[in-house]
């Protein structure tokens, strides 16, 4: 047995394994207060939360023009070719709403050394954008928002086939000709002109933003996991390490409580894991079911008694193009031992799925769709798609994730739990993709890792909390919308919040208390504005899930109104 095995056995958090062989039968128990079944009581009308966590999206890139598309004749989709859909806003949409166009930084009036552009439903899969934490500062410059081209633009991928790519790529954006279903739940339901990422950076540092609120506490492991590295100096796993060799990530390191890391042991980087307290921790201590499910969690291979899992399940985009579908770095709780799933075991059965057991927590999207209509649909769930997608450029598309958006959000409304459940979608960072519109920095930070605008925040006054460096935010602007019974109709919030907005939510339902250590979960507003807990319900509305036009849509009770209450009306921002 390999030292790295040797260590995930007595050390992979609130899991101990059998004396069996990997692969085989397994037996795990969990440490701390058990979960018991049922969801808990909540402090809202929402008995169960699902959120669709998605890539690399500012929000221009999606709603610049927002409710008018172009609508252009003979458009088609990429991939299938067919007719690009059409879109016309309901009436009663708001205009205020802070896109682009509301702004007037369309073309020409756009200070960037190049204009914005809209990209069409044909040129769906791009190139990739640089979204480091540091290029994305300086891409404000200051806040003047004008130097995106200079410092996140990434023109040219002639390694990824049929992504397109040109001059200042960094500038263009969808409208609801390509983006349709996002467009039609905005209007249907409620959505956010005004959130943003926790801080700048790539995927991993928004996905633990996600659950925990906290990037600092990040330890470095060698590339086979056996053995903790504590640098002296920033490296790209740990940044600003302290005497203990513990900092902060801001980069995309794989979890080192994973087998699939490094693809699936092909390369050879250091891991991390993290220290503190997530979500999960919170909602084990107050007994409440909750999971984590992604595409390609389920392993190609089990693991062994001489091998590690491997994950090397994959899925063709629309461009033709084979992506692996598991990314280990986008999946926060494995970077945790008391929340991770080394091994990727299954659950043991549908009934454990939610619940203390072998997968502790951790799964493959297809458990999510086992138990979605039934009892044991878990209170919190997280999504995440397989990468092609997830929505990320240069391997996933504004298309396939719209698939996968309008699928699992239809197999949501249709199913026994529609009743009571809150679907976020949100994202994780912006790729970089331009965005006019800037957050107060409400944490700053001094390092070398740094530019003036967090820089200046500091010496504006701005605190860095905790003393830790290197998480400065609030980042990028992002999607944020919320499609639920209980969600506003046609409206927009704007209200300021962030990534931890939606762990407040969870906490705050659930009463499970806050993370603690400076996690930005104490700083975060509510997004409780984009909801009616005591009004008329939205409508059921199912999406084509190939061009996200509106299937169907089922008014509340079948009758627009919900029993007691008064009609929906469309919301006023």
């Amino acid at each position: 047995m390999s030292t790295r095995r040797q260590r995930m056995l007595a050390g992979a958090g609130a899991i101990c394994l059998a004396a069996t062989a990997f692969g085989g039968a397994q037996a795990f128990a969990t440490t701390g207060s058990p979960a018991t079944a049922g969801g808990g009581a909540t402090t809202t009308p929402i008995k169960h939360v699902v959120v669709i966590f998605q890539e690399n999206v500012s929000f221009d890139h999606y709603f610049a023009t927002y409710p008018n598309a172009a609508n252009t004749a003979g458009e088609t989709l990429q991939g299938s070719g067919t007719a690009a859909p059409s879109f016309q806003a309901r009436p009663g949409t708001s205009k205020h709403i802070d896109t682009l166009q509301s702004a007037g930084m369309l073309a020409p009036n756009n200070p960037n050394s190049v204009q914005p552009f809209r990209l069409s439903p044909s040129q769906a899969v791009t190139c990739d954008q640089d979204h480091n934490y540091l290029a994305e500062q300086k891409a404000y410059n200051g806040g003047a928002m004008d130097k995106f081209v200079e410092n996140t633009t990434r023109d040219n991928c002639s390694s990824t086939p049929h992504a397109y790519g040109r001059n200042g790529l960094v500038m263009g954006y969808y409208d609801g000709n390509a983006v349709t279903g996002l467009w039609n739940y905005a209007q249907q339901y409620a959505m956010s002109d005004n959130s943003y990422s926790t801080t700048f950076g790539p995927s991993t540092p928004g996905a633990l933003n996600l659950v925990s609120g906290q990037t600092h506490g990040v330890h470095e492991w060698s590339t086979d996991g056996a053995t903790e590295v504590k640098p002296t100096a920033s490296d790209y796993t740990v940044r600003v390490p302290n005497a203990n060799g513990v900092g902060t990530v801001t980069g995309d390191p794989d979890p080192v409580y994973d087998d699939c890391s490094n693809n699936s042991h092909a390369t050879g980087h250091t891991l991390a894991s993290m220290d503190g307290k997530n979500i999960g921790d919170l909602l084990n201590d107050k007994g409440v079911s909750w999971g984590w499910f992604q595409g390609g969690f389920r392993p190609t291979s089990p693991a062994t008694s001489s091998s590690p899992a491997a994950c090397l399940d994959s899925h063709t985009n629309v461009a033709g193009n084979t992506v692996t579908d598991y990314s280990p770095h986008h999946e926060p709780f494995q970077y945790y031992r008391s929340t991770s799933n080394p091994h990727h075991l299954p659950p043991a059965s549908p009934a454990e799925i939610g619940h203390n057991g072998q997968a502790n927590h951790q799964y493959d999207l297809t458990d999510f769709n086992a138990v979605v209509n039934t009892d044991d649909m878990p209170a919190v769930s997280f999504l995440k798609a397989g990468m092609y997608q997830d929505g990320h450029a240069g391997y996933s598309d504004p298309l396939d994730e719209q698939t996968f958006i309008a699928k699992t959000v239809n197999e949501i409304q249709q199913s026994k739990n529609w009743k009571d459940t809150a679907v976020v979608i949100a994202y994780d960072d912006s790729d970089g993709w331009y965005d006019h519109a800037k957050a107060p920095v409400v944490n700053a930070s001094t390092s070398a890792d740094d530019a003036a605008w967090c820089k200046d925040a500091a010496a504006n006054g701005v605190a860095v909390m905790g003393g830790y460096q290197d998480r400065c935010g609030y980042g990028p602007r992002q999607p944020l919308l919320v499609v639920s019974p209980y969600a506003k109709t046609n409206y927009v919030d704007h209200t300021l919040t962030d990534q931890t907005s939606i762990l407040r939510f969870v906490e705050d339902n659930w009463q499970t208390g806050r993370i603690g250590d400076s996690s930005f979960d104490a700083k975060a507003n509510a997004i409780d504005g984009m909801f009616n807990f005591g009004h008329a319900l939205a409508p059921k509305v199912l999406l084509d899930e190939q061009n996200g036009t509106i299937a169907s849509l089922t008014p509340a009770n079948g009758q627009g109104r919900a029993k007691g209450l008064q009609p929906t009306r469309p919301g006023r921002s």
